[in-house]
């Protein structure tokens, strides 16, 4: 059976059907709902889901900073059925505004359980808005399902707001030590780490983070835009083969119960 997978849309989200193409290719089903049938049904839709997805996007604009509104919408009406979800096993994505939402809103992290915002997503160091491929590893010790056993990849970003900042160093060297770093900005080659390789000036070069359970993931890159080898700047070279991206949608489907 197909783990279905409800992926959240509306107020400028717009890489929802994208992901929705790329779980469909990795054998999810998956389903569009609109934030506000979510509230005015108090998440019932998330019955018999085993993923929830946060697509990219521009929620509310970013008037107000990225994924801020959305993360405080999501919170006061539906944060209590996103608990639930989680508790009984469930496995979530935010991808690049989803995981500005995500943090925003306090499930990520999430060390003490207790939901409040610990981390932020600031704007880039470039002072830009950042719109390149980049080098992504990911962290072999880290408890993400979504990440396990995947090799260096080339993947997509496309934000303003994507530079990964902590409290403190200490809280950086935790996140570390408590497999909850997921993935970092790499260079492709041996050279020093260094912009634009990684893109938004990330404390740690932190590219994505999970919580303590393993199974609630944001990362900055976009997954759902390499679906193909052609998607690759590169591609007429024959350096890739496959849309590496699915791999990590592959993945959570994997942990899920299906297969991809």
């Amino acid at each position: 059976m197909k783990p279905r997978v409800c992926i959240i849309t509306g107020y400028g989200i717009n890489a929802d059907e994208e992901l929705a193409i790329a779980f469909g290719m990795v054998g999810a089903e998956p389903v569009r709902v609109h934030v506000q049938d979510l509230i005015e049904r108090r998440g019932a839709q998330l019955d018999g889901c085993r993923i929830v997805a946060f697509p990219g996007g521009f929620s509310f604009g970013d008037h107000l900073g990225s994924g801020k509104v959305f993360a405080t919408l999501f919170r006061r009406h539906l944060g209590p059925a996103l608990g639930t979800f989680i508790d009984q096993g469930g496995l979530v994505i935010g991808i690049c505004n989803g995981f500005q939402t995500l943090v925003k809103m306090g499930a990520l992290p999430n060390r003490d359980g207790r939901a409040r915002q610990e981390v932020s997503l600031i704007h880039n160091a470039s002072g830009r808005f950042e719109d390149r491929w980049v080098r992504v590893s990911f962290e072999q010790e880290s408890r993400c399902v979504w990440t396990r056993g995947l090799p260096d990849m080339d993947l997509p970003v496309r934000h303003g707001e994507g530079r990964f900042v902590a409290d403190s160093p200490a809280d950086l060297v935790s996140f570390g030590r408590e497999g909850l770093v997921a993935a970092r900005y790499v260079s492709a080659d041996s050279s020093p780490l260094a912009y634009p390789a990684d893109p938004n000036g990330s404390d740690g070069h932190v590219a994505g983070i999970c919580d303590p359970t393993g199974r609630v993931f944001g990362l900055m890159p976009h997954p759902e835009a390499f679906m193909h080898p052609e998607n690759h700047p590169d591609w007429t070279l024959g350096g890739t083969t496959e849309g590496m991206g699915l791999r990590i949608l592959a993945n959570g489907v994997h942990a899920a119960g299906g297969r991809e």
